[in-house]
């Protein structure tokens, strides 16, 4: 109770439950997807440079090398993905039509201003 823990202990016991470091509990809001691969693709990247900001938040706190590396592994981990996010989505706005200056969706209908009433 000194540690201020004792709601997290009456819910989880001393079991794990995902929470932000504020104490937000995870849900399935976190998960971003429009179905749309160029909008997803930059909401991947944009949540790979949220987490690596994470990381570098922690690593300008903690000093115990014990607790520093394997952050680092995961913000490098991050660096990684975010780039490999971005390559794909180059890779898709490559194969649009040279037109598509907004890089927007051509398979939807009313994407298409003759379509849309």
């Amino acid at each position: 109770m000194a540690s201020g823990f004792e709601k997290y202990y009456v819910d989880h016991t001393t079991g794990l439950w995902p929470q932000a470091a504020g104490g937000i509990p995870f849900n399935a809001c976190e998960f971003q997807s429009k179905g749309d691969p160029i909008t997803d693709l930059v909401e991947d990247m944009a949540a790979e440079q949220k987490a690596r900001s994470t990381y570098d938040n922690i690593l300008r706190l903690v000093k115990d090398p014990d607790i520093c590396d394997p952050i680092r592994f995961l913000r490098e981990r991050e660096i990684v993905h975010f780039q490999r996010f971005g390559e794909a989505l180059r890779l898709l706005q490559d194969d649009l039509n040279s037109k598509n200056f907004y890089a927007f969706n051509p398979s939807f209908d009313c994407v298409k201003p003759n379509n849309c009433k």
